[in-house]
């Protein structure tokens, strides 16, 4: 950050009062956000202008929640969607405008200047650290971050959480049984029951809701396929060997992460496409790849994956 200040500032978020603690005026701070080098990002809180314009939407709302903790002097902790940003669980279509706090002292449940402050009973076991601040305990955000959105969304966190081994799946029961008097988390239920850590991305997690709402057949999740010498060609994200259909979730994430020492995308792209090659010819099956773009069209969607599925009768 380029102020005129010999004593560092927190980067890339500052509180004003750490601005003139270290020495800055009200007027140093108003022409560093004229010029760019730094922006307001809410009352009394400013960030490096170069990162701000850079940083994603999680990083803007994890820093600035880390931030908004620094200028309350009773106990607070960070819950509910700030939570899950923290926790580094994916936040995928959701609202990231406002901050979520949790009171650890008598407060009433509010939103104000892009605060919503959250009233309830917290145990031992419902709150850790990261990073240094208080932050409701994984199981407890899932539930919490749950309730303010919609089965799919709440979905993709808990599968995310579970893939990554930061919770177990009867922590997320007890979790719910804990808080299942909160009228909010009544579709939570669906989420907790549902989540399944063998998802590996969001756009899994989607597919998964998509199979279930469009009414298709449970898949089999991370089916390995062999060949006739009993070697492994590849797992595929999943499968209803039953039909002889098999569905891959294609996203530009997924190629990236596939990509080994000195390959370039399209080598990725290549080699994925051979493996799915020798997968149709070990298996005979019909292999439907779906899309960011399909999973916003859920019907159609399932339409393509069901006359995959009823085509033709497959053989034991």
């Amino acid at each position: 950050m380029n102020l005129p200040t010999g004593v560092p500032l927190p980067f890339p978020l500052f509180l004003r009062r750490e601005a003139i603690g270290a020495g800055l005026t009200d007027d140093a701070l108003a022409r560093a956000t004229r010029s760019g080098d730094i922006i307001r990002v809410r009352h009394g809180a400013y960030s490096d202008g170069p990162w701000w314009a850079q940083a994603t939407s999680d990083e803007q709302h994890r820093e600035t929640a880390l931030c908004l903790v620094r200028s309350y002097s009773s106990p607070v902790l960070l819950s509910h969607t700030s939570a899950a940003v923290m926790h580094g669980l994916p936040t995928w279509g959701q609202d990231l405008s406002d901050m979520h706090l949790t009171h650890l002292t008598p407060a009433s449940g509010r939103t104000h200047a892009g605060v919503v402050h959250h009233r309830g009973v917290c145990r031992v076991g419902d709150i850790t650290r990261v990073d240094g601040v208080l932050v409701t305990s994984v199981a407890r955000t899932i539930v919490d971050a749950a309730a303010l959105v919609d089965v799919e969304r709440g979905l993709i966190m808990a599968d995310a959480a579970l893939h990554r081994g930061l919770v177990l799946p009867d922590q997320l029961e007890r979790q719910y049984v804990q808080q299942d008097h909160d009228p909010r988390t009544l579709h939570v239920r669906l989420v907790v029951r549902r989540a399944d850590g063998r998802s590996a991305s969001p756009g899994e997690s989607r597919s998964r809701h998509l199979f279930w709402t469009q009414g298709l057949p449970t898949p089999v999740l991370q089916y390995a396929v062999h060949d006739h010498r009993g070697r492994l060609i590849g797992t595929v994200d999943f499968a209803w060997p039953e039909l002889g259909v098999i569905v891959e979730f294609d996203g530009l994430t997924k190629y990236r992460t596939l990509l080994r020492v000195g390959e370039s995308p399209e080598d990725a792209v290549i080699r994925e496409k051979l493996r799915e090659d020798r997968i149709r010819e070990a298996t005979g099956w019909t292999v439907v790849r779906i899309t960011w773009a399909d999973l916003a069209r859920p019907a159609l969607t399932a339409d393509r994956i069901r006359r995959a599925m009823y085509r033709r009768p497959i053989s034991a």
